[in-house]
């Protein structure tokens, strides 16, 4: 595909990394098929192909328009259709570049600038705990839209105490403790129960994808940068790894090295950081060598979702099923659209809320056909949106282990 940037765009990072990126696809369309707005919608625009064509437009000098800006918002940056593109093409980094020049020149209206500065602002905030701990005591009362937003009250029961020599760094997370303490306590829970011990670097909070994602790039860079300062002295230690358990964040914290390589005070620490970054998938085959012994499965079916930051983005697929299944568990994915992402997509779920609501409906009508006892995931939003359309439980699968364990 021929691009010829207009300025401001030729020769700056965005524009170059644009031009490599457009030049990679062809218009085959083999994206199209599995983009799921383009599944709820049939609008071309409305698909990777065609926001593909909207960017190159863009950065050639055509005005863009608040219908751009709109189709662009629409997009959840699943990544789905980078696991179908024959080419290579990493949409991914191109939409967040289209819709930070494009956000630049499309002036939005007030209540959704409002809405965006909350969100930007208000999730990575130390004061995100205490709001949702008050929303939680006042659930009852809230509107049901907000409430499948606040989950009840959890207790995470205790953090291990042990020691030992094989330790890890765990991204507590921005809103995870807060709505969902018990997916932390239950991870470290379980990898002190296979010889490992899970720190926690205080000055580390949100790994930046809120802030990034809503194109507020400097603010997330912000973020990533404080991050890569906590973590670098434990990695300097002996820490073997930085462990994800929430896979949105380890998708963007895989990322850094990419995202910050051109600052020359960050770029070696931060690919380092990526380097050492681990979803927590990826310790289960050592975990099911560990635990085996330990575990009993309980009886009973368990649907899986796997996340698309986890699937797309992160490229790990079937490791989750097939480490439960190693330990016991009967596990299973739904039998149509195991691929297609669930509607919550960071703050999509709150941006693009009928959208994430008829994604998150017919996820939940082909995970019923496993005709489960429960539901797992591996990211919170996720986890915490499917929650919202469904009576059954809905957790992370690492509390299944936890549970387990303490049952054994």
């Amino acid at each position: 595909m021929q691009t010829h940037l207009a300025p401001p765009f030729k020769g700056t990072p965005d524009g170059d990394e644009a031009e490599a990126i457009l030049r990679k696809c062809v218009h085959c369309g083999f994206c199209t098929a599995t983009c799921p707005t383009y599944q709820l919608l049939g609008d071309e625009l409305d698909g990777p192909r065609g926001r593909i064509y909207l960017i190159k437009r863009v950065l050639e000098g055509e005005t863009p328009t608040r219908a751009t800006q709109t189709h662009l918002d629409r997009c959840l940056t699943c990544r789905n259709c980078e696991s179908t593109c024959p080419s290579g093409v990493q949409y991914g980094h191109l939409v967040d570049i289209g819709r930070k020049i494009v956000d630049e020149a499309v002036p939005r209206p007030p209540l959704e600038r409002a809405t965006r500065w909350a969100l930007k602002e208000g999730l990575p905030s130390p004061l995100f705990a205490p709001a949702m701990k008050l929303g939680q005591a006042v659930r009852g009362l809230l509107p049901a839209a907000v409430q499948a937003k606040v989950p009840p009250r959890q207790d995470a029961g205790e953090w291990p105490t042990r020691t030992h020599a094989r330790q890890m760094v765990l991204l507590a997370g921005c809103v995870q403790p807060a709505m969902s303490p018990n997916i932390n306590a239950a991870t470290a829970r379980v990898l002190d129960a296979a010889g490992i011990q899970t720190v926690v670097a205080q000055q580390a909070g949100c790994c930046g994808a809120v802030r990034f994602h809503l194109n507020d790039h400097d603010g997330g860079k912000a973020q990533m940068r404080a991050n890569v300062d906590a973590w670098w002295p434990m990695l300097e230690a002996g820490a073997e790894a930085i462990v994800m358990n929430a896979s949105g964040c380890g998708v963007t914290v895989k990322e850094y090295g990419h995202i910050l390589r051109h600052e020359p005070a960050y770029a070696e620490k931060a690919a380092r950081v990526s380097a050492a970054t681990r979803d927590l998938s990826e310790l289960l085959p050592e975990l099911v060598e560990a635990l085996k012994t330990r575990i009993e499965a309980p009886a009973g079916t368990v649907a899986y979702h796997p996340p698309c930051t986890l699937q797309h983005g992160q490229k790990l697929r079937g490791g989750v099923e097939a480490g439960l299944r190693a330990l016991g568990f009967d596990i299973r994915t739904s039998p149509a659209e195991a691929h297609l992402c669930c509607g919550s997509a960071g703050t999509y779920s709150v941006l693009q809320p009928e959208l994430a609501k008829a994604l998150r409906d017919r996820k939940l009508a082909n995970l019923d056909a496993t005709q489960p006892q429960q539901i797992v995931s591996a990211n919170i939003g996720c986890i915490t949106h499917l929650q919202s359309g469904t009576g059954l439980p809905v957790r992370h699968w690492v509390e299944l282990l936890d549970e387990a364990l303490a049952a054994a």
